[in-house]
């Protein structure tokens, strides 16, 4: 028998921290999940979640985002609460799910400051350590007297004591993206003049004070994790050589400093705390290594941010850029993650979008675009055998096609997949190619081959008629055509000039010099900024408002491609109809009927897509188990086609 070779030395390697020791280098994220009761009590599904999380393998998993107070600390509406001798019989039912498994647990202790939301607080206030103006919220601010600064300090030391007799192994103290414990470091929004404001040393005291009292309070055997940001990315506000400078005096209090970037509540600063798919992979890691190379830091650092493959994160600790790194949303896509990274096979490993589609549920539960098991439970938490085997013909190898498919053969279906052209992945081929979506072509490449090799009889080059799919005798019928291209009667369009959207991502019809889009869509603005990135004049035209542009992105991902837009200087011009293409310009007309010519060397028109819902008609009548699936049925996007081929996979 051949002998076991640990594939990820540096990963699956433990790690002493404080006086506990961390069974490997990987930390899930906190993040907020939504599973708790508007009274933050823990429900079952929580307890689910954290299963999962635990079941994962990771060797810490920290619960997001927890106020120190149910009044003043809070920003969002579901978060657990710590704060209540009643709540701990549900806060240990979570840390016994994740102790089974051998992971350690901690949890996100925080207190909003001056973003916090009055509504929930009750209160007509919030309270920080000056008033300073936080973007897009318009509230009193009670700049925090003594009292004020040890009732804070007392409700962190309460909720810690409490997370610690629930059996919690850590607690992360949160002092980075702009809470209060950040709003004191940070010359940004510290302008106080007393012995709390105006120099680092006064900037850092409150903070350090804090810190002190929940160590003491703990004792030693807790484990003390801090989040910072390496930089928060903002004119005034903290830069490394800051950060490094607080974490050597604070260290005296933790055993790990957990280095990320940004502010939450600044928008162009939104973007480091957890990096969509426009921004560079690991692109906070270079903080952490500043920390590590710090000759005065002998504590453990964590690093964060867009890290979504497993050998993004041994080359990280392999570097010595960081000793721990934390992940999310590549664990939500595959919880399976590092079992299968650990039995050599990171091959399986469904990859990550970093679409933001996991985080933006606006109070839903987390939800995934391409698992669509991800905090499900029952029917579709798994894929069940199905109590009678079916045959099955699948119309279409697109995101949806391949879901259905794989979908139906795990259920036990004998499953024909005819597909028109020479190879499956529908429109995703056409539309991963621009230079940020790497993460997509992965997806793509995964999806493919995993789909071939699932079992089900794949046909290629074999356009589904009646005739064709009757001849198979299905019981069933899975229409997952997709959706086409949308060309208007625009005069002009077919001009030599003119060119589809996904002609021009795909790189099949170069253009250059003046560039103008036709269409504010996602597809439109993406490839407006992808021209911008090579150094084209590009307008974008749409008939709607220009803050309409891009509206089905995730908010978080829309605003960074907005604001990546106007950095490259990418001219957005809504509520313009286009009038007419000719061969040196767009003509088009405001709502006032006023006309514009538009000059350029070239025209992109991506005008949306429309779904194939006429040609998928012809199968409906045929037998009368049918479904029209994903973009057939209606045009969205590749979350809502995986979710529909699953769910009607999960009741055939």
């Amino acid at each position: 028998m051949e002998k076991w070779v640990n594939p990820y030395p540096n990963v699956f390697q433990p790690l002493k921290v404080g006086r506990q020791v961390l069974k490997n280098r990987i930390e899930f994220s906190p993040l907020v999940s939504n599973m708790v009761t508007k009274d933050g009590e823990i429900t079952q599904d929580y307890i689910n979640f954290v299963e999962m999380q635990a079941k994962a393998g990771v060797a810490l998993l920290t619960l997001g985002a927890t106020p120190i107070n149910r009044g003043l600390a809070r920003e969002y509406h579901s978060e657990v609460n710590v704060c209540d001798d009643a709540m701990i019989g549900g806060l240990l039912r979570l840390t016994e799910a994740a102790h089974i498994f051998g992971a350690k647990i901690s949890v996100e202790l925080f207190h909003s400051g001056l973003g916090g939301d009055t509504s929930l607080s009750g209160e007509d206030y919030v309270i920080g350590p000056s008033n300073f103006p936080i973007p897009n919220q318009v509230q009193k601010v009670k700049v925090m007297d003594r009292d004020d600064m040890d009732q804070v300090i007392a409700d962190f030391v309460d909720a810690a004591k409490r997370c610690q007799r629930a059996g919690f192994d850590f607690i992360l103290m949160h002092a980075a993206h702009g809470n209060l414990l950040a709003q004191f470091l940070s010359e940004r929004t510290n302008k106080r003049n007393d012995l709390y404001g105006g120099s680092m040393e006064n900037r850092q005291r409150f903070p350090l004070e804090v810190l002190k009292a929940v160590r003491e309070a703990v004792g030693p055997e807790m484990g003390i994790e801090m989040r910072i940001s390496g930089d928060e990315i903002v004119e005034d506000g903290m830069r490394i050589e800051e950060t490094i400078e607080f974490i050597k005096k604070a260290q005296e209090y933790i055993d790990l400093v957990h280095v990320s970037a940004g502010l939450i509540v600044e928008y162009k600063a939104q973007f480091y705390v957890m990096p969509p798919y426009y921004r560079q992979k690991g692109c906070n890691v270079k903080y952490a290594r500043a920390v590590k190379d710090c000759p005065d830091i002998h504590i453990p650092v964590t690093t964060v941010g867009r890290i979504n493959t497993i050998d993004m994160a041994e080359d990280i600790l392999k570097r010595g850029d960081a000793d721990m790194v934390a992940m999310a949303r590549a664990l939500l896509c595959d919880p399976d993650l590092l079992n299968k990274a650990y039995r050599g096979h990171p091959e399986d490993i469904r990859p990550c979008l970093s679409c933001w589609g996991c985080a933006e549920t606006f109070g839903s539960y987390t939800r995934c675009a391409v698992n669509p098991q991800l905090s499900r439970y029952e029917k579709y938490a798994a894929v069940h055998p199905a109590p009678v085997k079916k045959k099955v013909v699948v119309i279409g190898g697109g995101v949806a096609g391949m879901m259905a498919a794989k979908t139906l053969v795990e259920r036990g279906h004998d499953v024909v997949l005819m597909e028109k052209n020479d190879h499956l992945g529908g429109l995703l081929p056409e539309i991963s190619n621009l230079s940020f979506k790497e993460d997509q072509r992965r997806y793509l490449e995964w999806n493919v081959r995993t789909t071939m090799a699932c079992g089900a009889d794949i046909r290629l080059n074999c356009e589904a008629t009646p005739e064709k799919v009757m001849a198979e005798e299905p019981d069933a019928i899975f229409v997952c055509t997709g959706s086409k291209i949308a060309k208007p009667p625009v005069p002009g369009i077919d001009g030599p000039r003119v060119f589809n959207v996904m002609d021009v991502d795909s790189g099949r019809t170069p253009v250059k010099g003046k560039v103008v889009v036709c269409g504010g869509g996602v597809s439109g603005c993406e490839c407006a900024l992808d021209l911008a990135y090579a150094g084209n004049d590009v307008t974008i035209v749409d008939m709607i408002p220009a803050e309409d542009f891009a509206k089905s992105l995730s908010m978080i991902t829309r605003t960074m491609l907005l604001m990546l837009l106007e950095e490259n200087g990418v001219k957005m011009l809504g509520d313009r109809m286009v009038n007419e293409i000719a061969e040196d310009g767009v003509t088009v007309g405001d709502r006032n009927w006023r006309t514009e010519k538009i000059a350029c060397d070239y025209v992109v028109e991506a005008f949306g897509m429309k779904s194939t819902n006429e040609y998928a008609q012809q199968f409906v009548q045929l037998i009368p188990e049918v479904y029209i699936v994903g973009d057939a049925k209606q045009v969205k996007n590749i979350k809502q086609a995986n979710f529909d081929a699953y769910n009607l996979a999960c009741n055939c």
